[in-house]
C-alpha cells in the first residue's frame, strides 16, 4: 500500500464479550483480548462478560474519554443485534458511531464450532480484520428525510382491521387494501371462536363497520398492491383496483340482479359447499354492502351476451364499462396482514385427496356450524344431508409432518378441534365425537379449561394417536388409527370426518412479499427482523407485520400483534423527519464510464443516469446500501462508504496471515 492510501493511524479500542457461555464456552475471551491487544493500532483491549450489560457499556464509554480512542471494535454477537446498542453508547462518549464496528465472534465462530483452540484462532483473525476495516472507517451522518404520516396496509382481516383502526384513531390516514370483495378475512367465516364461544360475525362485524365508516381510513376492496418503491417514511405505492362492474353508492341490495343471474359456480364464502350467482353479495354482513360482478363467470362482458341483470336493475347501479384503475399514493409505513389459507386437502393422499364429499377441512366444518352457513347452523352430510352420529376429527392433518406435509405445529388445531367437537355434540347430542391427536397444546388464558370441558362435559373421545387411512365403504368412511395409550389398533365407521388443516401463508402472499421485498422463512411466513427482541418488524425498515401472515396464531394473538405494529407505526409517525443510514453506495465520477449496468441492478431506484455528465448519479436517500450495484459496476466507479474495496482487501489480508 502507497503511503497516499494509507489510513490514518488511529487509537482504537477492542472489547470481547464473553456472552455468558454463548462465547466464552467455545473461545478463549481472555486470549482473544490478550493477542488482538498487540495489533497494530489497538491501544487498548479487554474483555467482559456482558458487553451489552450497562456497566459493560460504560468500560467502553469510559475507555473512549480516558484513553482517547477514535475508533472501536467490539467482539460479540452478530450486529443485527446490538449495533445500535454499542454505537449509542460511543456516541454518548464523543464518538462518531459510524466509527465503532462489531466483529460477530457468536454466530459466526463460537455456535458453530466444538474446537476451543480452532475457535479461539478463528475469532481472532474475525476481530483482526474488523479493526482493519475500522480503521478506513470515515466519520459519518445520518441523513435526514422527511415523513409521509400515512399507512399502506395490506389485508383486511382481523389483523388488517385492527391495525388500520389503531393508526387512524390516533389521528393518521391508513389505505386498507383487501384483495376479496369485502373485508373481514377467514374469522368471518367463523361460526363461534374459543374460548368463549363468541359468534365471530357478532364481535367483528362492529369492527367491519367502524373501519370503513372511519373518516382517517380509505378502504380499498377488491384491489391488489402492483408495486412498491422507495424508503421507510416515504414509499410509492401503486395499487390495482379491480372493477366490480357495480356501483356500490347506487346498490340498494334489493338482490333482483341475483335472481336473474343463469349462471352458478361454487361460492367462496361456504368453501364451496354452495352455489352462488355470477352477480353477488359475498356474505349478508359484507363491507362494502354491495353487489360484484365476477367477470370470470358472467356471459355478460366479453362479449354483452345476457344482460339480464342491467335491465332489471331499477337503480341503475351496474356498468359493464368499468374498468380497471391504477391508484398511486404516498405512505411512510406498510403494514402486512395478508392472513392465511389452509392446506389443501388435495395434498391428503392418505385422507382421499379431498374427493369424499364427507371429509371437511375446519373452515368447512365452521360453516356447516354458523347459522349463516350453507345448512343454516344445521350439522348434516354434504353427501346425503343426513345428520352424521359417528364424527372423527384428525388433529395435525399436513402439520407437525415433515416427511410429507408442513413440518411446524400450526397452534391453533388443538383449540379449534376442541371447539369443533363441542358444537357438533351441542348440536346433535346423541352423536358420538372422536379426536385423534398426537399431544394437545392449550397454552393460553382459559384454554386448558376449555378443552377439559369439551372431554368431561360434553363427553368428546380423545384417542392419542394418528390416523393412516380414511377410505369410502359404502354410506361409511372407513377411519383406520392407532390409540397409542392402550397400543390398540382402532377402525371406525363414520358418517363424517374433519381434518384439522396446516394453517398456509394465504395465496398470493408470496407475489406480496417479493413487491414489498420482505423476506419469508423457510415455510413462506413472512420473516420477522429478530423472533424475540422485534417479531412485528420487518428487515425492511417502515414495513411491519400482523396475524398470521407471520406465523400460524389465534385471533387474540393476531390482534395483539396488529395493535404493536400499529404502536411502531405512531412511533415511527412522531417526528416529522427520519434518520437514514449513511452507509450508502457512492460513484467515482472520473471512474464511471456511464454504461447503466448498475442501474438495473439497483432493486430500490436510487441509480439515475445523468446525460449531461454522461454518468451515473445516486440518490443518497434512496440507497439501502445493498451492494447491488458494486457487484455489477465493471469499472470500480461504485463504492461503498465504509464497505470499499481496499477495507475488504486490508480484511482478507489479515484473516490470512499466519
Amino acid at each position: 500500500m502507497s503511503p497516499k492510501n494509507a489510513p490514518r493511524e488511529k487509537r482504537t479500542g477492542v472489547f470481547v464479550c464473553h456472552c455468558g457461555i454463548n462465547i466464552a464456552g467455545t473461545v478463549d475471551v481472555k486470549k482473544v483480548a490478550e493477542t488482538v491487544g498487540r495489533h497494530k493500532g489497538v491501544v487498548h483491549a479487554e474483555d467482559y462478560v456482558y458487553m451489552c450489560s450497562d456497566p459493560g457499556q460504560k468500560l467502553i464509554v469510559e475507555a473512549i474519554k480516558s484513553q482517547g480512542l477514535d475508533s472501536v471494535v467490539v467482539a460479540c454477537c452478530s450486529p443485527t443485534l446490538h449495533e445500535s446498542t454499542f454505537r449509542n453508547a460511543a456516541k454518548s462518549a464523543g464518538l462518531n458511531p459510524y466509527q465503532l464496528e462489531i466483529a460477530n465472534i457468536r454466530e459466526q465462530c463460537s455456535w458453530v464450532h466444538k474446537d476451543k483452540d480452532k475457535a479461539t484462532r478463528k475469532a481472532i483473525r474475525i476481530t483482526k480484520s474488523i479493526i482493519e476495516k475500522v480503521k478506513r472507517n470515515v466519520s459519518l451522518q445520518p441523513i435526514s428525510v422527511p415523513v409521509t404520516k400515512r399507512t399502506l396496509v395490506i389485508g383486511g382481516g382481523i389483523s388488517g382491521i385492527q391495525a388500520a383502526l389503531d393508526v387512524a384513531n390516533a389521528g393518521h390516514e391508513v389505505i386498507l387494501v383487501e384483495k376479496s370483495p369485502s373485508i373481514g378475512g377467514h374469522m368471518i367465516q367463523l361460526s363461534e371462536t374459543f374460548p368463549t364461544l363468541d359468534c365471530s360475525q357478532c364481535i367483528l362485524t362492529p369492527k367491519m363497520v367502524e373501519a370503513s365508516k372511519h373518516p382517517k381510513i380509505k378502504l380499498m376492496t377488491y384491489s391488489e398492491v402492483q408495486d412498491i418503491s422507495g424508503f421507510v417514511g416515504n414509499f410509492k405505492v401503486k395499487i390495482l383496483k379491480k372493477p366490480t362492474y357495480v356501483d356500490p353508492e347506487k346498490c340498494t341490495l334489493c338482490d333482483e340482479c341475483s335472481k336473474v343471474c343463469p349462471i352458478v359456480v361454487p361460492n367462496e364464502f361456504d368453501l364451496g359447499m354452495t352455489g352462488r350467482r355470477a352477480i353477488y353479495i359475498p356474505f349478508p354482513q359484507a363491507i362494502p354492502a354491495s353487489y360484484i360482478l365476477d367477470d370470470k363467470s358472467c356471459p355478460s362482458l366479453f362479449p354483452i351476451a345476457c344482460g339480464k341483470c342491467y335491465h332489471v336493475c331499477k337503480p341503475k347501479a351496474i356498468n359493464y364499462d368499468m374498468k380497471p384503475e391504477i391508484v398511486e399514493v404516498d405512505v411512510g409505513a406498510v403494514i402486512v396482514a395478508t392472513g392465511y389459507d389452509l392446506y389443501d386437502k388435495e395434498n391428503m393422499a392418505e385422507y382421499g385427496r379431498g374427493k369424499y364429499p364427507d371429509v371437511l377441512d375446519g373452515l368447512q366444518f365452521e360453516r356447516l356450524c354458523s347459522a349463516s352457513g350453507p345448512t343454516k347452523g344445521q350439522i348434516i352430510r354434504p353427501s346425503d344431508h343426513k345428520v352424521p352420529k359417528e364424527v372423527v376429527f384428525i388433529q395435525c392433518s399436513g402439520s407437525r409432518d415433515p416427511e410429507l406435509h408442513c413440518a411446524y405445529c400450526s397452534k391453533i388445531c388443538c383449540m379449534y378441534t376442541a371447539k369443533h367437537a363441542m358444537l357438533y355434540k351441542h348440536h346433535v347430542p346423541d352423536g358420538q365425537a372422536y379426536v385423534f391427536y398426537i399431544d394437545i397444546r392449550s397454552g393460553g388464558k382459559n384454554y386448558e379449561e376449555f378443552v377439559q370441558r369439551a372431554v368431561e362435559n360434553d363427553g368428546v373421545l380423545y384417542l392419542r394417536g394418528k390416523v393412516s387411512k380414511v377410505f369410502q365403504e359404502g354410506d361409511k368412511l372407513k377411519v383406520w388409527g392407532a390409540d397409542t395409550l392402550t397400543g390398540k389398533k382402532i377402525e371406525i365407521d363414520a358418517d363424517m370426518v374433519v381434518l384439522a388443516q396446516a394453517m398456509r401463508p394465504a395465496k398470493g402472499a408470496d407475489d406480496v412479499a417479493k413487491i414489498l421485498k420482505v423476506p419469508t422463512d423457510k415455510d413462506g411466513f413472512l420473516a420477522e427482523a429478530h423472533p424475540k427482541l422485534r417479531p412485528v418488524e420487518s428487515v425492511t425498515a417502515g414495513m411491519y407485520l400482523a396475524g398470521a401472515a407471520q406465523a400460524p396464531k389465534d385471533i387474540p394473538e393476531a390482534v395483539a400483534q396488529a395493535s404493536g405494529a400499529a404502536s411502531k407505526v405512531l412511533a415511527l409517525f412522531s417526528s416529522d423527519t427520519l434518520s437514514h443510514n449513511p452507509v450508502i453506495a457512492v460513484v467515482d465520477e472520473d471512474l464511471c464510464s456511464g454504461c447503466k449496468l448498475c442501474i438495473a441492478m439497483c432493486p430500490y431506484g436510487a441509480r439515475i443516469y445523468n446525460p449531461e455528465k454522461k454518468i451515473v448519479e445516486v440518490n443518497d436517500v434512496l440507497c439501502e446500501g445493498c451492494g447491488s450495484c458494486i457487484v455489477a459496476c465493471p469499472s470500480g466507479a461504485a463504492q461503498q462508504i465504509n464497505f470499499t474495496d481496499e477495507q475488504i482487501h486490508s480484511m482478507v489480508d489479515t484473516i490470512l496471515e499466519e
